[in-house]
């Protein structure tokens, strides 16, 4: 077992900030001078309040989000998100419709949900060629009077990402994203967006906790007949406390969202995220041994997906990039190959790394792929 941090490149649980780490360690101890730790602590204390209330405040500066918006602290996941969505947007009667993007595992999982709820149109698909790419405009088309229109914003599985919303899509249409995977990798308008949901576990902190940003007048549309927990408006009425919230995941929220602060806020995030993604799309744009998967026009910085020619030499390239210190790089076993999530906590060091250790792997095995070929 090594006894330093090797890089990690896990698609989520994936990477957090070092010094949210450390002052977690104190904080799991000794929260604040109370005497007691931060799992400790009662959710409706006074300790938590102040938790709780900073967690939100930071959150809104930092993505610049309105008042008119509810920042929800939830459970469950994204994958929750799937059916809540649906279940408070879409007519009892199942007569309304829902204009869905598939880019991804995690969108045509969604859509699988929202078909118990009404009739879903899939507007835009990229299945064809195993999601390597955003549907262009062209290739879209909309549901006259849907109730809104779904995006999976960054495709962790695949490596692909929308460039900000669909902009075609109709005027008044809220605009739902699951942004669980480029949440607050840059800046974002969040007025062009009805609803962001975004589970915690790869940008903002620990598994188990999703945050909601959603609009006021938007959750007053939902339906009033669901079970008491699954409605916006019990949360958004509540602060997110109608019943024990995910306490340490909202806590590690917040002390991430002052290491963004800290850090120059989204636009110095962003700026520090293109330039590592920068660093291995140019090797991999550069040589002709590994194969990247996204489209250059579709191309997500937080997710960069790539194969060797042959799928032994894929399983060869995360053996050896394990023992070298750089873990997690196998691909999901939809697409195969190798993954590389570099998410905001991610150090420009470890893609260094990445991409040397890449050229060193070509070079050894150079006369295998040609083999191949």
């Amino acid at each position: 077992m090594p006894e330093h941090r090797v890089y990690n490149f896990s698609a989520g649980p994936a990477v957090l900030p070092e010094p949210v780490l450390k002052q977690a360690q104190k904080d799991l101890w000794n929260i604040a001078g109370s005497g007691v730790g931060i799992l400790e602590h009662s959710h409706r204390g006074k300790v938590f309040d102040k938790v709780l209330a900073e967690a939100e405040a930071d959150c809104r500066e930092v993505g610049n989000i309105p008042a008119n918006y509810k920042v929800l602290f939830l459970q469950g996941g994204a994958s929750q998100q799937f059916f809540m969505v649906p279940m408070n947007f879409l007519p009892a009667d199942k007569s309304g419709a829902a204009d869905y993007f598939e880019t991804g595992e995690w969108s045509a999982k969604a859509i699988a949900e929202a078909k118990m709820f009404g009739r879903i149109n899939v507007c835009g698909s990229s299945k064809d060629t195993n999601y390597s790419y955003i549907p262009p405009p062209s290739q879209r088309k909309y549901t006259p009077g849907t109730k809104y229109c779904w995006i999976e914003s960054n495709s962790t599985v695949y490596g692909i990402a929308f460039k900000g919303v669909p902009e075609d899509c109709a005027k008044g249409v809220p605009i739902v994203a699951d942004a669980s995977s480029d949440i607050f990798s840059a800046p974002i308008d969040v007025t062009k967006y009805g609803m962001i949901i975004a589970g915690a576990q790869k940008n903002l902190g620990p598994s188990g906790t999703v945050v909601v940003i959603a609009r006021n007048d938007l959750i007053e549309t939902g339906r009033t007949d669901l079970p008491t927990m699954l409605q916006y408006r019990t949360h958004a009425k509540n602060e997110s406390r109608y019943n024990t919230p995910p306490t340490f995941g909202i806590y590690l929220m917040g002390q991430t969202f002052k290491w963004i602060k800290s850090m120059g806020g989204l636009r110095a995030i962003e700026k520090i995220n293109r330039e590592k993604a920068a660093l291995l799309y140019d090797h991999l744009d550069a040589q002709d041994f590994f194969i990247p998967h996204a489209q250059k026009d579709s191309r997500s910085i937080m997710n960069i997906t790539f194969k060797c020619p042959t799928a032994e030499l894929d399983e060869k390239f995360c053996k050896e990039a394990q023992a070298a210190g750089l873990d997690a790089l196998k691909g999901h076993r939809t697409i195969g190959g190798m993954r590389a999530s570099i998410y905001n906590a991610f150090p420009v060091e470890g893609v260094r790394a990445l991409v040397e250790f890449m050229k060193k792997f070509e070079m050894a095995n150079a006369g295998a792929a040609a083999a191949a070929r």
